[in-house]
């Protein structure tokens, strides 16, 4: 009796171990079918991008890297070191071509310049122009969401808002990364350039350069005798509210950026002082006139 059970035992065995084999063949099987696939899919992406932007990496892990954010995976390789580096690239390239575009420009109009055209809002209409977004490895439930609102947000103003709309970060950052991974790839800066400017097209233009709503506020006053004061309520309210001469003349609202709640006060306050002006020149040249006639 012991005899027979000990060989029904190990037949078990010799089953159990014949179909763990079985599995663990399966295993691979399948692990390497969604290898294949995943590669194959990554390719496509890659070649989608090199595409777009107009450049062949000789790298594709750096273009792999340069769309990782850091969500997707707890201490993974992300876009982060790259976007430092685009960044620094970005902004030399800018401004070394306003350089020599604009002799006669000063540093103070120059820096403004350069800022119109790297800072988050241009770099995320760059994103979205091209659709970089949609080929970003995340896994970050508000993105999509933001994205849309920045879309939408973004009608009003065809060549950028001032300051007025806060435009998703990621956005910005992940041209900057993929500056950073062109600047690598190609260990050329003529190279890099001319993904660049392809990318940055259109360029904001001294013609076209405005004023942000802070500084054109601060103008209108101090042009007018008028004594402004924002008062900085954004860590109770996410607001900032304006006075003029002691007086209540607008407020801005951001749950984003604080920068982008003072612009936004600015913006509503400079055009209550403009109607504000508008009304009492009328009001004095009403009284001018009369006083003329009698």
């Amino acid at each position: 009796m012991e005899v027979n059970k000990v060989e029904e035992n190990l037949a078990s065995l010799n089953i159990l171990s014949s179909q763990n084999l079985h599995l663990t063949k399966e295993n691979i099987r399948n692990q390497l079918t969604h290898d294949d696939d995943d590669h194959k899919q990554g390719r496509m992406l890659v070649e989608e991008l090199e595409k777009i932007i107009r450049y062949k990496f000789k790298n594709p892990n750096l273009l792999h890297e340069a769309f990782t954010h850091s969500s997707i995976q707890e201490n993974c390789k992300s876009y982060e070191r790259l976007e430092l580096l685009g960044d620094s690239i970005l902004n030399m390239l800018v401004t070394k071509k306003q350089f020599f575009d604009y002799p006669d420009l000063p540093p103070e109009k120059l820096t403004t310049l350069r800022s119109a055209n790297v800072d988050n809002e241009k770099l995320a209409r760059v994103a979205i122009k091209y659709n970089l977004h949609n080929y970003l490895r995340h896994k970050m439930t508000l993105f999509e969401g933001q994205v849309k609102e920045f879309k939408e947000a973004i009608l009003e103003y065809p060549l950028h808002s001032l300051g007025l709309i806060d435009p998703p970060k990621t956005l910005a950052d992940i041209v900057e990364s993929l500056i950073g991974a062109i600047s690598i790839d190609s260990d050329c800066m003529n190279t890099t350039w001319q993904v660049v400017n392809f990318l940055l097209e259109p360029l904001i233009t001294p013609e076209k350069l405005e004023l942000n709503p802070i500084t054109k506020m601060y103008e209108l006053c101090q042009k007018n005798g008028l004594k402004t004061e924002f008062i900085d309520k954004w860590d109770e309210t996410g607001e900032f509210v304006v006075f003029v001469d002691e007086k209540f003349v607008g407020k801005g609202k951001s749950s984003g950026e604080k920068i982008t709640a003072k612009n936004r006060a600015a913006h509503n306050a400079y055009y209550q002082v403009l109607r504000i002006l508008s009304e009492k020149a009328t009001i004095d040249n009403d009284q001018h006139c009369d006083g003329t006639q009698s």
